[in-house]
């Protein structure tokens, strides 16, 4: 009898857990910020075009910054913004304190074991800057040189990969690279391209020589396993480049077309 009432107790309990509903699994993002009316994002403060403080408004501003508000705009949710550094992205989302985090983040084999990433929304590389002063105009005169670059990206890294004699100087944020390169305290800096030509635009001093050394899908990183809030990051990401709003705002931020496709990164629908 005992057993019959065991092996009978054991059926209920494997139907009452195949009969759970899928309401009852984790909660999507896409749900929760609706709810909310909120969308968490973390953004750089230090990475002009792509994401800083604007002096005039003290907020932040630049070209992820506004990707950003499309995505909460078609959410229907407003916008909070929260700093990401390069070594606080990955931890920012699997700590929960962001929803997403648009960020200059190169889409890495290393970060999708820990994270996932939406599709590839903007192809760049990494270069060196230097001062015009050092007279140095390739990446093989870096050898013996104090090179800047942020903890926690691959800029630094990379680098050693092609001129592994470099000494590499890490820093907090870009600006304190950019500080510590027009300081003479390192004799050049490296990071992606799109920031590089930035600061060479507005200091006169600077130059960006030689060629990119890398080439670097950005991706926005979100929490793993969420399959509907990165689907619909997703489907925003190819709407504003399909509607030529993602051209509207490249231009707004950098003056011309992008001069790469996204086509490379469609699913088929």
């Amino acid at each position: 009898m005992r057993r019959i009432i065991t092996g009978f107790l054991s059926l209920l309990l494997v139907a009452a857990f195949v009969a759970v509903p899928r309401s009852h699994a984790a909660e999507s993002l896409l749900s929760k910020i609706k709810k909310r009316g909120v969308l968490i994002a973390g953004v750089k403060f230090d990475f002009p075009p792509m994401g800083f403080i604007d002096k005039k408004t003290g907020k932040p501003a630049g070209f992820d910054v506004d990707l950003v508000r499309e995505i909460a705009k078609k959410l229907g949710v407003k916008v909070k913004f929260v700093q990401a550094l390069s070594k606080t992205r990955i931890p920012l989302i699997i700590n929960g304190n962001v929803d997403l985090i648009a960020a200059t983040m190169t889409h890495k084999r290393s970060r999708d074991k820990v994270i996932d990433f939406s599709i590839h929304y903007l192809i760049t590389g990494q270069r060196f800057i230097t001062r015009k002063d050092t007279g140095i105009k390739h990446i093989s005169q870096l050898a013996g040189k104090r090179v800047a670059s942020v903890q926690g990206g691959n800029a630094g890294p990379n680098l050693l990969k092609v001129q592994p004699k470099a000494i590499i100087v890490p820093f907090q944020e870009h600006t304190e690279n950019l500080l510590a390169l027009k300081q003479k305290k390192v004799d050049a800096m490296v990071t992606d391209d799109i920031l590089l030509q930035w600061m060479a635009k507005n200091n006169p001093d600077l130059v960006v020589p030689g060629k990119l050394y890398t080439i670097e899908p950005y991706g926005m990183g979100l929490r793993e396993n969420d399959s509907d809030w990165r689907d619909f990051v997703n489907e925003v990401i190819l709407e504003l480049w399909e509607t030529k709003r993602y051209h509207a705002i490249w231009r707004k931020w950098f003056g011309r077309n992008p001069d790469f496709s996204l086509q490379n990164v469609w699913y088929p629908k």
